[in-house]
């Protein structure tokens, strides 16, 4: 080719294609007479070649570096278009979490209002309501009480506050920002109480042993309490800034730092009754304005009847049947207008008159009775026993959220919760139809379906298709392995006769069976559709079939069948 080592990196004696004249200049003779440059020397035509050579080499550096810039605007095209993907993915991911927690903050609400409405409200579920109350602009001020929300830690043990502060955790990580300060100044309330009870039940330990040294003496706890007790917010804050003034001066830094720490509980109980006031005006104004809102409807509605009564109607007179009244004489000056005017005046002023009348006379007062002219059955209730029982029921509403009781059929349904885990199984209440009962007793008794708590268990079967096909990532579908009937008689005219129970297939579909309960009067029989599977009848298998309590109980798993060669 003509290169010399420079450019081809060979030399006569060392190339991979074992050419002595590797490195001799070739000169194309046929193109050069095409040309018309055959005339030229051989010095010129070696230079002419050496610089073509050059043009080219010049010409191959261009197009290397043309194809690197290329690889580098790929690579930058690439690497931004990976960056763009990512941003992106984080922020469906972003968005993903997002509607993740708002998901579980609605289905924690919702729980909260399910256990309110159930009458077992938990500490947190009173305060949820409460900060979803309290948030700005909200239309339900239902969770907003006379009393301020610490006091919803009134009576509770150590365990439960403990549980508490894991609750407001929860909450303060699914609210992501929302109602921080409410969160916190309960967090800090929380933990106060917390140690208190910690303190006395070490008292309690240890009576007459070592106790912790704190940097508070008791003998001058009581006036450190009465220096918080009764402040404001503002006046509380003025006192934090002068205990750390004299914490700066070094002046029993332990006793004033416990004094400190002290008093942020009571700087966020200030908070907490100061927002809690502004937010009970805030609903006193709302509620107001609803009243106005109804009375003026209701005014309307006054005056709408009021026309429709005293609309004129046109009346027959013998001799004038079918014929128009007469039109009114007009009016020679306003002097009848100014009579009207005065009757209605005075008519105003002898109704009030007669109002006061009334109301001095007692005629707005309840009248006496006199025990002998009640009738039969009235209850007489006694005013001490009646506002003992208001001050419990408030108690209880106070700590529970709900001031009626447990009647009797939610004692039989916890009765039977007993015996039952929250992991066995999803409460079960399929009802079957049956034809209409006619019972001899129908015209003694009323006829009623009995109450039920029933649960459903259900799993997976890892069978040798199922764990050929499937594993614990990716599970077989769950299929029912058996049930838990709790069937409630608790008005049984013949308590001695045990219910019973029938099992019959369904005509309709052959996989399913109907299980029929009969107990006797008053109560109607009931029946469940449920799987058509053979059961496990042992008592080692969690077979139960029991009458006790007013309570049926039928448990029963489904046999399994196992493979063997």
């Amino acid at each position: 080719m003509g290169w010399d080592k420079e450019y081809s990196g060979y030399t006569n004696a060392d190339n991979p294609y074992g050419d002595e004249k590797l490195l001799v200049p070739f000169i194309w003779h046929k193109k050069l007479e095409n040309d018309g440059l055959n005339h030229l020397t051989e010095k010129k035509k070696k230079a002419l070649i050496k610089r073509k050579q050059e043009s080219n080499r010049i010409e191959l550096e261009k197009v290397k570096l043309q194809r690197l810039e290329r690889e580098k605007e790929r690579q930058e095209r690439d690497a931004e278009m990976e960056t763009l993907q990512r941003e992106k993915e984080a922020e469906n991911f972003k968005a993903w979490e997002d509607q993740e927690d708002k998901f579980h903050l609605e289905q924690a609400k919702l729980r909260s209002r399910i256990r309110i409405k159930d009458g077992r409200a938990k500490p947190i579920d009173l305060l949820a309501k409460y900060a979803t109350s309290a948030e700005e602009g909200a239309e339900d001020l239902s969770g907003l009480e006379m009393h301020e929300p610490y006091t919803y830690l009134n009576g509770l043990t150590m365990s439960d506050l403990e549980n508490l502060l894991e609750d407001i955790k929860v909450y303060i990580e699914l609210e992501q920002g929302k109602n921080v300060d409410f969160w916190r100044d309960m967090t800090v309330i929380t933990k106060e109480e917390l140690d208190t009870l910690m303190k006395i039940a070490e008292r309690d330990r240890n009576p007459r042993g070592q106790r912790r040294r704190e940097g508070i003496n008791e003998a001058v706890m009581t006036d450190v309490v009465g220096m918080f007790k009764g402040k404001t917010h503002k006046q509380l804050q003025m006192l934090h800034k002068q205990i750390t003034n004299k914490l700066k001066q070094d002046m029993d830094v332990g006793y004033w730092e416990s004094v400190l720490a002290m008093q942020k509980a009571y700087l966020a109980r200030a908070r907490l009754r100061e927002r809690h006031q502004e937010l009970l005006k805030v609903k006193l104004m709302k509620l107001k304005e609803e009243q106005m809102t109804s009375e003026q409807d209701a005014n309307d509605e006054d005056v709408l009847v009021g026309d429709m009564v005293q609309m004129p109607q046109p009346q027959d007179e013998p001799g004038t049947s079918g014929m128009m009244p007469p039109p009114a004489a007009p009016k020679k000056d306003g002097g009848q207008e100014g009579g009207d005017e005065k009757e209605e005046a005075s008519g105003e002023l002898n109704m009030e008159e007669l109002s006061l009348k009334e109301y001095d006379d007692g005629s707005y007062s309840p009248r006496l009775l006199r025990e002998d002219k009640l009738p039969l059955g009235v209850v007489i209730v006694d005013a001490d026993e009646d506002m003992m029982t208001m001050e419990g029921k408030r108690n209880l509403l106070t700590k529970t959220g709900d001031a009626g009781g447990m009647n009797q059929e939610d004692a039989f349904i916890r009765r039977a919760r007993e015996g039952m885990d929250a992991s066995d199984g999803a409460e079960f209440s399929v009802l079957a139809n049956i034809p209409k009962q006619v019972v001899l007793w129908a015209d003694k008794y009323r006829p009623r379906k009995p109450r039920f708590f029933n649960r459903v268990h259900t799993g997976f079967e890892w069978n040798k298709y199922n764990q050929t096909h499937y594993d614990f990532d990716n599970p077989p579908p769950k299929i029912v392995q058996g049930y838990k009937f709790n069937i409630i008689y608790p008005d049984l005219i013949n308590s001695t006769k045990t219910p019973t129970y029938s099992l019959t297939s369904d005509p309709a579909n052959p996989d399913f069976a109907i299980l029929r309960f009969s107990a006797g009067p008053p109560y109607e029989d009931i029946a469940f559709k449920v799987v058509n599977r053979e059961w496990e009848c042992s008592h080692k298998h969690g077979f139960r079939c029991q009458f006790m309590g007013s309570i049926f109980q039928l448990w029963f798993h489904f046999k399994r069948y196992r493979y063997r060669r």
